[in-house]
């Protein structure tokens, strides 16, 4: 089973009634209870590059927190092991409603300037260290920083990940898989120089036909980006983002 959702405009904006909503089967989580009430229990394990770890802040800046004179407590505590922020490692932690939220850079290659060899781990290792099970949702996405080589490299990385999904999925068939696509940049005159919308495009067509057939979840974020009225950017604005952590939470919470 491969699906994909994504929405045609920024459905949010238009909703006033309380959380969480269904437009277009996709539930709207509008508030901080409503995501935090989705994610009880669960373990979301987050691999990938910039674009997936905006979906880590988004849900870092969501979850709720506890006003307290001179300090500000959180339900759901980030722990930072002095990580450098690109790259992570990041968790957050809710012990009250047990949600574990972690972020992890993929393995090279990387355009970042520093990253400690200690913190380089391939996504397929990743996935071959969880347990899994009901509670326990792995997300990736992996295509930016693939852009300036041979699309040969970017397959064999896919098919070494598709190989590990399928054990996750023989030893635990209950985990949830969700793949973040690529998405369209805005292409400056240097920029262009090593990245192209085309080229990411066939990256995009690779993943679909890699993982077709598994029993893995979609999020559309090139037609997400696409069809929405801002602007393209490798990080797309937070409506955009709002619009995809939706999804990934109505795929978590089905009813």
């Amino acid at each position: 089973m491969f699906t994909a959702w994504f929405t045609k405009r920024d459905i949010s904006e238009k909703l006033t009634a309380p959380s969480p909503h269904t437009v277009g089967g996709v539930h709207q989580f509008n508030n901080s209870s409503a995501i935090s009430q989705c994610l009880k229990g669960k373990a979301v394990h987050m691999y990938g590059d910039s674009t997936l770890r905006q979906w880590f802040e988004y849900l870092d800046a969501s979850l709720p927190a506890k006003l307290v004179p001179s300090v500000i407590l959180s339900d759901a505590n980030e722990i930072n092991r002095n990580s450098p922020k690109k790259t992570g490692p990041y968790m957050i932690w809710d012990n009250a409603k047990n949600i574990l939220v972690t972020y992890r850079v993929h393995g090279p290659p990387l355009s970042f300037i520093y990253v400690p060899t200690s913190e380089l781990r391939y996504i397929s290792n990743e996935i071959d260290g969880l347990v899994g099970g009901t509670n326990t949702v792995v997300v990736f996405s992996i295509w930016a920083h693939f852009s300036p080589f041979p699309i040969e490299l970017y397959i064999r990385r896919l098919q070494s990940i598709r190989r590990a999904v399928i054990r996750l999925l023989n030893r635990a068939p209950d985990t949830l898989v969700v793949i973040r696509t690529a998405n369209l940049r805005g292409l400056t005159p240097s920029v262009s120089l090593n990245y192209s919308d085309w080229y990411t495009l066939q990256l995009d067509k690779v993943l679909r036909a890699v993982f077709k057939g598994l029993n893995v979840r979609l999020v559309d974020a090139w037609e997400m980006t696409l069809a929405h009225h801002l602007p393209h950017n490798i990080h797309p604005g937070r409506p955009i983002v709002k619009n995809m952590i939706d999804i990934i939470l109505s795929y978590i919470c089905t009813k």
